[in-house]
């Protein structure tokens, strides 16, 4: 005897839905007004056009300003693609010298140096962009340095996936992934907020070149050598008549 009149309400309910989404309504606004759950009311209305979006005033107004945008960033955005391109385009080929210069100046960025309270004389290089890994592979390989005496390792979190990251190495470096030595797991903390999280994360990759006492000597005397040169370079330009700054 009860059942007629729940069908029925069920049936309002159904109808008024139905209504309510013609006048452009909201799921969240149609289950407020009618009491349902919000799966009956996205089962009852799916066959229904979906509203235009109801912008505020404020929402209206940044969409103009995008719209009124657009063209500027999209020319902005293929001038600084140009800008790389044409960049790119200059270097060219690199020589021997040149590869050796940039190979020595990029791991006395980002490799491990000597200290007088720490000696280091040892080749150690880390990072986690897979270009400067390919280009110190590269730079030692015009070394000489034997893939037998390059000691690659992952440092990476534990919550991380660990054997996609070291395949990904692995095919960086050309190195199978057996020849690694044992990873290092950074233990996950979770209150800390990491940026280095998704599936490009894939860790820092280590590598260390055994036997390269006398190679870390070189690189770092060449280092010095750079330095020198460069100051070299400033001295004799102050001595040009008539010097006059850049225009930027």
């Amino acid at each position: 005897m009860k059942i007629v009149p729940m069908v029925a309400a069920r049936t309002d309910a159904r109808d008024r839905a139905r209504e309510l989404r013609l006048k452009g309504w909201t799921y969240d606004q149609i289950v407020e007004e009618v009491g349902c759950a919000k799966s009956s009311v996205s089962l009852w209305v799916r066959d229904l056009p979906r509203p235009a979006p109801n912008f505020t005033s404020a929402e209206r107004a940044r969409k103009a300003a995008r719209t009124r945008w657009d063209p500027v960033l999209a020319e902005r955005e293929e001038h600084r693609k140009r800008v790389k391109e044409e960049a790119r385009a200059e270097v060219g080929q690199l020589s021997d010298r040149e590869l050796f210069l940039v190979g020595v100046g990029l791991y006395w960025a980002e490799g491990t140096k000597d200290k007088a309270y720490a000696r280091r004389e040892r080749l150690v290089f880390v990072n986690s962009d897979p270009d400067m890994i390919r280009l110190f592979m590269r730079w030692l390989d015009l070394l000489d340095v034997p893939r037998a005496d390059r000691r690659l390792s992952l440092m990476i979190h534990e919550s991380a996936d660990i054997e996609g990251a070291e395949d990904f190495w692995a095919d960086v470096t050309g190195i199978p992934r057996s020849d690694f030595l044992k990873t290092t797991l950074k233990r996950h903390n979770p209150l800390t907020v990491r940026k280095n999280t998704g599936e490009a994360y894939r860790g820092c990759l280590v590598v260390k070149v055994a036997k390269s006492a006398d190679l870390y000597r070189r690189v770092e005397g060449a280092w010095y050598g750079i330095v020198g040169g460069a100051q070299w370079r400033v001295d004799e330009m102050s001595d040009w008549p008539d010097m006059q700054s850049p225009v930027v």
